[in-house]
């Protein structure tokens, strides 16, 4: 995800980061979808169909916005539409290959832990985005690297049991991966996003992730039609809520809402799915995994807004 956002005045800030957080709620509640629907169907059967209705949902979008716009088109714009049409196709099986990584350790993950606590480990991407961008040239600071640090504290307590603490569960093994592919997705997306469509380069990296889960699950898998269709409340909800409509969602409120607001916002999909999974699944944690969390997400908020702090406490100063 990306967290660039544009501003037109304080109530479309405030509008965009209220529709940014229903995004992350249903993020949230998705990984309570992913949990249910790996009790009932193999991991890449699961992603293989709902990236493949997160696909369907987009390309209706999509068609309901093209049609019109492309009967009114004169044939330099339809050429130039192509030429677009071509750099997102592109732009999008890289993108699909990392959602890929991405979501095929996750969703093995479920395997192994709770629903709350992947959703945890997977907010580490906040960190790893701007780690990974120091390879491109981007500059890191002092806060950031203080944040990367306390994340890792809180990662400690979350996963590390101190009466054996060299034995990790694979399941949190499993998160950390995905967490740092989906902060290489993060940055293909904003290389690959700039110009282009969001929703058609969505609709393609869905597609690409699909078709290569569908593989996987052919020759890894012996999908039954009868446990799909068991698992399809999990499904519906993972691929038109998580994909479609939390994607779609999360494209308006960029538009309006600062782009630090943005990324907090996203970022509460961590807490939505501890709390989804405590109320919609009964999952418990310890309180040294709360202390976790909490430390977790305290880093996490930290890395968002800590350089903004500075640079006000400086103009103080």
């Amino acid at each position: 995800m990306g967290t660039k956002g544009g501003g037109t005045g304080r109530r479309g800030q405030i509008r965009g980061a209220l529709i940014l957080l229903l995004a992350a709620m249903i993020w949230g509640t998705g990984f309570v979808a992913q949990s249910a629907g790996i009790e009932k169907i193999d991991a890449f059967t699961f992603n293989g169909v709902r990236m493949f209705i997160g696909a369907f949902t987009l390309l209706c979008f999509i068609l309901v916005k093209e049609i019109p716009r492309r009967l009114s088109m004169t044939p330099e714009d339809k050429k130039t539409a192509r030429a677009a049409d071509l750099a997102v196709l592109k732009g999008g099986a890289f993108v699909g290959l990392a959602l890929f990584g991405g979501s095929t350790t996750q969703q093995f993950a479920f395997y192994y832990a709770d629903a709350g606590k992947i959703a945890f480990i997977t907010a580490l991407y906040m960190f790893f985005v701007p780690l990974f961008g120091m390879v491109l040239g981007k500059k890191v600071g002092a806060v950031t690297w203080f944040s990367v640090c306390l994340g890792f504290v809180g990662l400690y307590f979350l996963s590390i049991n101190p009466a054996d603490p060299f034995s990790v569960n694979r399941g949190d093994l499993l998160s950390f991966a995905c967490a740092v592919i989906y902060a290489v997705h993060i940055l293909l997306v904003e290389k690959f996003a700039a110009g282009a469509d969001g929703a058609k380069l969505s609709c393609v990296q869905f597609t690409v992730c699909g078709l290569i889960s569908v593989l996987m699950m052919f020759l890894f898998e012996k999908p039954n039609g009868g446990d799909i269709v068991s698992a399809a409340p999990a499904l519906l909800w993972s691929g038109v809520m998580s994909c479609g409509v939390a994607f779609t969602l999360q494209v308006i409120g960029q538009k309006t809402a600062d782009a630090t607001a943005a990324t907090l916002m996203m970022c509460m999909e961590s807490v939505f799915g501890v709390l989804a999974a405590a109320i919609l699944l009964g999952e418990r944690m310890t309180g040294r995994e709360i202390l976790g969390c909490s430390v977790m997400f305290a880093a996490i908020v930290l890395s968002q807004t800590g350089d903004k702090l500075v640079e006000w406490m400086k103009k103080r100063g």
